[in-house]
């Protein structure tokens, strides 16, 4: 693969609350703000190209940029638009985010992407500008 991002990820992001969830799950889970699955197409330049589905009629296509870490890791800022006819057709979102280090001893470690997110168009009563930090768990 020429594209360190290609392939399916878990993807979620959670609500930058600093208060202590004291283990809570029910408050645990309210710092969830979204889950889906992150797919990326194995590109062969610079180009980011995917989606972020939420469900079957719940997709968001991703388009954006990767810029090589050389000697640190790769980093990709994206835009990313609700696909036309679908419950997210109002959806725009930028994310902004970095493969994780890998740890020369780490034991069964899997690739992720780390960083954060942020709703740049207001939809479904909700405002513009709410940032979020998200991880993607690569699962294929």
């Amino acid at each position: 693969m020429s594209n360190p991002f290609a392939g399916q990820w878990t993807y979620r992001s959670f609500l930058n609350n600093p208060a202590l969830t004291d283990g809570d799950p029910k408050k645990l889970e309210a710092l969830l703000f979204a889950e889906g699955v992150w797919t990326v197409e194995d590109t062969t330049n610079e180009t980011f190209m995917g989606e972020l589905s939420f469900g079957a009629n719940a997709v968001m296509d991703l388009k954006g940029l990767i810029t090589h870490g050389h000697g640190r890791p790769d980093h990709v800022h994206i835009a990313g638009s609700g696909r036309p006819g679908t419950s997210t057709q109002d959806y725009f979102y930028d994310y902004d985010g970095s493969l994780t280090e890998r740890w020369p001893n780490g034991v069964s470690q899997v690739p992720a992407i780390t960083g954060s997110v942020i709703r740049m168009k207001p939809h479904n009563g909700e405002p513009a500008g709410l940032v979020a930090s998200f991880i993607c768990v690569k699962s294929t």
